[in-house]
């Protein structure tokens, strides 16, 4: 099993951000490596064959992705690369009252990862910003969780 986990932070308020650190002390505290890395920093070169991500992005507008997210899914679509062997988990935000379009950022990084051979673990965990629950506070939970998915696969 890999022992470091990327966590890429695609948000606009700096929320997701806010989780993928409670993320990342929850996989430190594992003796797993995290390292949190914004999408406006990165491109989709980062992804590698064989190695372990999470995702952790807000939604705005009519279901869209960040901006500094989109560029990172549009770079990763022109791309094109096999990343068969690559596993991932999605730490989405968004509000219900949005029904047909809740969490849907999350939905896009899935179908584009899934597009290039990645493999899900778990599913997504989607954080509803209308329940008060901060989701920083349920991220630890479902990082020990996902984690504990992930140890079980490999």
């Amino acid at each position: 099993m890999t022992d470091q986990i990327k966590i890429l932070v695609s948000t606009m308020t700096g929320t997701a951000e806010l989780v993928a650190e409670e993320i990342a002390e929850t996989l430190n505290s594992k003796g797993m490596g995290a390292e949190i890395l914004l999408t406006d920093n990165i491109d989709a070169a980062v992804l590698q064959k064989g190695a372990t991500y999470i995702i952790c992005t807000s939604t705005y507008g009519q279901g869209d992705v960040p901006d500094n997210g989109q560029a990172f899914l549009d770079h990763l679509d022109s791309l094109g690369p096999d990343l068969a062997g690559l596993h991932y988990g999605i730490f989405a935000l968004g509000d219900i009252s949005y029904h047909q379009t809740f969490c849907n950022a999350g939905n896009l990084f899935d179908a584009a990862l899934r597009k290039f051979g990645a493999t899900r673990i778990g599913e997504i965990k989607r954080h509803d910003a209308s329940t008060g629950e901060l989701p920083e506070d349920m991220a630890g939970e479902w990082a020990e969780a996902w984690l504990e998915e992930l140890k079980e696969l490999q």
